[in-house]
């Protein structure tokens, strides 16, 4: 009896990795349903065979996959276009399409040249329209990406560094953000649940306004630019009030004066 209930919390155990992996990062259940096959088959642990096998997928088996179904990864180590840590690519979060990844590295190009390193948080997933990406509404079709902020350290000068840890969570100018209280007041209380996503605040800045213009500007200039999110008193300081694609997101989605949200056609 023993045994068979040593079992059955192994097998929910099981499933609840299988849950979470594939939550998180889309293939990573499937990694762990077969590092359970393929450490029963050599007789190896779990912890030597499961990092081992994820490497191996997120390396080199699910990027040349994933060009098939029309997504592509960014890069990871590009000094112009690159991850705030990571995370983002090592959760299979920086997939796109052929599209947008052509868009960023266009635009990081162009920046390049202003001392402005394009940042990137979540992306997409690198399979299936429609999967989602939590916690965001719509990062589902390979069409949309979260973009940092550029910043100020403490002497006033141009940074590469961002606020938190995973980009997320630090705001900008709230003090301004009349737009969080009345969403917040209507009982959206999700509208800045991403201050709990920091993962820990590292540096103390400022947004650094000419710089963060200039990396929409750019971005609005594509195309095939379909919106940018940003916060309406964003858009007002940022001197883009003019800019049509820039748009409110709405109070069902969660606040964007600590990121930009960027999406093609």
């Amino acid at each position: 009896m023993r045994s068979l209930f040593m079992r059955l919390l192994k097998l929910i155990g099981h499933i609840a990795i299988i849950l979470i992996l594939t939550i998180i990062t889309q293939i990573g259940g499937i990694i762990w349903l077969l590092t359970i096959i393929i450490s029963y088959k050599i007789k190896k642990g779990k912890r030597i065979v499961f990092p081992l096998l994820y490497l191996l997928f997120n390396l080199v088996i699910i990027p040349p996959i994933a060009t098939h179904f029309g997504r592509e990864k960014l890069p990871w180590f590009d000094k112009h276009l690159k991850p705030r840590n990571w995370f983002y690519p090592l959760a299979f979060r920086n997939y796109v399409n052929s599209n947008l990844k052509s868009e960023l590295e266009n635009s990081a190009h162009v920046l390049s040249s202003s001392g402005i390193a394009i940042t990137y948080l979540d992306a997409n997933f690198p399979f299936i329209d429609g999967f989602p990406l939590l916690p965001h509404l719509s990062h589902n079709d390979g069409k949309k990406i979260d973009l940092s902020f550029m910043y100020l350290d403490h002497n006033g000068i141009s940074t590469s560094n961002k606020p938190s840890i995973s980009g997320y969570g630090v705001y900008a100018n709230t003090d301004k953000n009349y737009t969080s209280k009345s969403c917040i007041d209507k009982g959206n209380w999700q509208y800045d649940f991403t201050k709990y996503l920091t993962l820990g605040t590292i540096h103390k800045l400022k947004l650094d306004k000419p710089k963060t213009a200039l990396i929409i500007k750019q971005l609005l200039s594509a195309p095939s630019t379909q919106k940018l999110f940003i916060e309406p008193h964003l858009k007002q300081s940022l001197g883009l009030g003019h800019e049509s694609k820039i748009r409110f997101h709405g109070c069902k989605a969660v606040r964007h004066d600590d990121h930009i949200h960027y999406q093609i056609k």
